[in-house]
């Protein structure tokens, strides 16, 4: 007689428990500052790389490259590849989308309309990597899949002018730079689509951004506290809860695959993988330094074994706070060796940022009022008296 009670009582915990979850994933959008520090990472490193390789643009991604505009448009049209730099040859439409990649990189880095940034970001990342898809390494790959999921989330929640202006006017939508970028991009988009310069996937995904933006900027302003909003703010958190979950999946997979296919290598298994990058010019800008590390058998195996243990282990530790942060940690001064000692910086940087959004939020609240410090220091008495109060995007 006291199962069916007890059974009644574990299915009431456990509708609870699954009410509580749905709440939670569609009452707010978690990781706002995982999500603000992925943001920030991704779009400065490659605005960093844009500004690099500024001399060599026309050779990377132009029309002086070898990989001809002719060959591009054949290989397009076999993968299906999105690039708006198949529109046309011209150079001067090439410079015009190489400046408006860097433009995009550093608005999404400040988190300024961040919405319509991040689509633009992502189109000025697939429209140059798919350009010359010859050019690019596995920092370039991380890029290509981050920048198409930071536009699922909402990822300008915090430390971004977005928020700032949500603060100081009451709503991230409010001025009118929001239409006339909204007017903007939808004429350039009405152009490709009249054009057919969009596959039936690309259309509809441009087109579905392209209103959702409308919609969004229209309840926000006439009906900011209705149902409507209530609406579009659920959808949106379980988009942006999504999105950061595919994101650490992303983050688990490229571990995994990399430490498990190095097991499976036999300079990994016996220990000397490391040595034979040092020994390399192209890998090696500080000679010296890589010779010194190259000369240390002992040390030589530890990093490689090391390498490979951390990959493996990272993605099964993800729910163990302490070994995953210890894990984290590593990870990111592994990526940090790997850019001084084989001159991989913008690899390294794509890798640390995609860490972030495992890094604990106590952490990011500490570095963040660190950064805040720094800046109110910085500004002049004028400034920072208590006649005008600083606001900071922290």
């Amino acid at each position: 007689m006291r199962r069916a009670p007890a059974a009644a009582r574990t299915i009431r915990r456990a509708r609870a428990a699954a009410g509580r979850a749905v709440a939670q994933v569609s009452g707010r959008a978690l990781g706002p500052y995982q999500s603000a520090v992925v943001r920030i990472g991704f779009s400065a490193t490659w605005l960093f790389f844009l500004l690099r390789e500024f001399p060599n643009r026309a050779e990377l991604y132009g029309p002086d490259g070898p990989w001809s505009f002719g060959l591009a448009e054949r290989l397009i049209a076999s993968n299906h590849a999105f690039s708006v730099l198949m529109w046309s040859d011209s150079g001067l439409w090439f410079e015009t989308v190489y400046a408006v990649s860097v433009a995009s990189s550093l608005l999404l880095a400040l988190g300024w309309r961040t919405r319509a940034t991040s689509v633009v970001f992502m189109v000025g990342v697939l429209s140059l990597q798919n350009r010359s898809v010859f050019m690019g390494d596995g920092g370039d790959n991380v890029v290509h899949l981050m920048a198409i999921y930071l536009v699922l989330t909402r990822c300008a929640q915090v430390w971004s002018l977005d928020a700032r202006r949500a603060r100081l006017r009451g709503s991230a939508s409010a001025g009118a730079a929001g239409p006339v970028l909204w007017g903007v991009l939808g004429a350039v988009f009405a152009y490709g689509a009249v054009t057919d310069r969009f596959s039936y996937g690309w259309l509809a995904a441009f087109a579905a951004l392209w209103v959702v933006c409308a919609v969004w900027w229209m309840v926000d302003r006439y009906e900011p506290e209705g149902e409507g909003r209530a609406v579009l703010d659920v959808l949106a958190n379980l988009v942006h809860n999504a999105g950061l979950l595919v994101i650490m999946a992303e983050v688990c997979l490229i571990y995994a695959t990399a430490g498990w296919y190095k097991i499976q290598g036999s300079r990994w298994q016996d220990g000397t993988a490391l040595y034979y990058p040092l020994g390399l010019d192209y890998f090696t800008p500080w000679p010296g330094l890589s010779g010194v590390l190259a000369g240390s058998g002992t040390m030589v195996m530890l990093l490689s074994y090391g390498t490979v243990a951390v990959q493996v282990a990272f993605p099964f530790t993800v729910f163990n706070r302490r070994i995953k942060n210890v894990l984290l940690a590593l990870m990111m001064l592994e990526h940090a060796g790997i850019a001084v000692l084989l001159g991989l910086p913008f690899f390294s940087l794509a890798m640390i940022a995609a860490d972030a959004v495992f890094l604990p939020t106590a952490f990011l609240l500490w570095l963040g009022a660190r950064a805040s410090g720094g800046v109110r220091r910085a500004l002049p008495p004028a400034e920072a008296g208590p006649g005008r109060p600083v606001r900071s995007a922290v």
